[in-house]
């Protein structure tokens, strides 16, 4: 595989009540903070009721990020496409390119809070099919055809896109538990944004089943799936040491689990824990994330490395579980230790000190010769204008 990418994929999570005036502010200087520290990716989410996750129009988020930020790919994280026309979620995309200059990219997925899609009168169902359905017609559109098209939400006619999009950008399937996702991404020859595959206890088999479902498809349509396009989702809290990570994520962690226990009807991220102690055991034990070290965040990645067969991205979950200085400071560790390991950046490094260091005592001997040569030559050199 090549150069491993890191990024965020940002929900966000914010627990109801606070400001979320705040919050979204605080999204997007997170987002700054990620693009000065070299993170590569960006996924923000779309959702509209739970009072939890508070974004309801990725695309206006990525356009104010866009302005704030020079490097980092901003992605839909993803387009609930089941609730839209595909002709203005396709044209909202294309235009984001063109103002990002090919920093964008196109998440997609069916919406994974029955609690949005029943106030427009759909069922998790409809939101399925409806994804398979939009997606097709989205990839002709961005393949420059007129689409004539009835859907159970739309009717398009002659449909056309009035811009060709700026770059090749990136465009993904999310994945959670079913086989959708994959199915879509094999058959179109799309990227794969696992989220479930490592978000529940079940992840690391899905993994395995995510990448068969793609190659299969692939094989029976005829288009190629690539492992750089592959983006998996988990979740770390890193701290100088396991003890301060585990006192850091005291601030926030219940309210996290407690959304997804109590309130968000998503069962498919069947998080499980009754205090803080059973909460942090189920990541570190059940091989969802790591909270902990550095040193714990390496050996998940390389799980996931390992279990996976390859893949091109890997996306840390956006949690408040810690308070935003101890946030940051997780990310700041991330990037300093963890992704110059998968990067190729840390070995070379660590290589030049060590030749160094076998030949220091040579090469200091050496050089208290030259400065006691230079210092007898310039004795001499007194000495003979005396």
């Amino acid at each position: 595989m090549s150069r491993l990418r890191f990024g965020t994929f940002l929900a966000p999570f914010h627990p109801a009540g606070v400001n979320p005036t705040a919050a979204i502010h605080r999204d997007l200087r997170l987002i700054e903070h990620l693009d000065e520290m070299g993170f590569d990716e960006a996924w923000i989410g779309e959702h509209h009721s739970a009072g939890t996750e508070i974004i309801a129009s990725p695309e206006i988020f990525m356009a104010a990020a866009a302005e704030r930020t020079k490097n980092i790919k901003l992605g839909t994280g993803v387009v609930s496409v089941s609730y839209h026309n595909p002709l203005w979620a396709t044209e909202r995309i294309v235009l984001l390119d063109h103002l990002t200059r090919g920093r964008a990219m196109f998440g997609l997925g069916p919406g994974s809070l029955p609690t949005d899609s029943a106030m427009i009168g759909l069922n998790p169902t409809d939101t399925r099919e409806l994804l398979e359905v939009n997606l097709d017609i989205i990839m002709r559109l961005l393949r420059g055809e007129a689409v004539t098209a009835q859907t159970k939400t739309h009717n398009l006619v002659d449909a056309r896109l009035h811009l060709a999009p700026y770059s090749d950008f990136d465009v993904a399937v999310a994945a959670v538990a079913s086989p959708t996702g994959p199915r879509l991404a094999g058959k179109y020859g799309v990227g794969l944004l696992s989220i479930g595959a490592t978000l529940t206890a079940e992840g690391f088999d899905a993994l395995a089943h995510h990448w068969n479902v793609m190659e299969e498809r692939a094989q029976t349509f005829g288009t190629t799936v690539d492992r750089s396009k592959w983006r998996l989702v988990s979740l770390f809290h890193v701290a100088e040491t396991r003890e301060q990570a585990y006192r850091d994520v005291e601030y926030g962690i219940e309210n996290w689990f407690r959304y997804f226990q109590k309130t968000a009807a998503f069962p498919q991220m069947a998080v499980e824990g009754g205090d803080l102690k059973e909460m942090i055991d189920f990541i570190n034990e059940s091989g969802v994330g790591a909270i902990g070290t550095v040193e714990d965040a390496e050996r998940q990645v390389q799980k996931l490395v390992d279990q996976s067969g390859g893949f091109g991205c890997m996306l840390v979950l956006g949690t408040e579980w810690a308070n935003p200085q101890a946030t940051w400071r997780s990310w700041e560790l991330l990037a300093e230790h963890v992704m110059p390991k998968f990067q190729g950046q840390s070995q070379p490094t660590l290589d030049a000190k060590a030749r160094a260091a076998g030949v220091r005592a040579g090469h200091a001997e050496a050089q208290h010769a030259a400065v006691a040569h230079m210092t007898e030559k310039y004795q001499r050199e007194l000495a003979e204008k005396g």
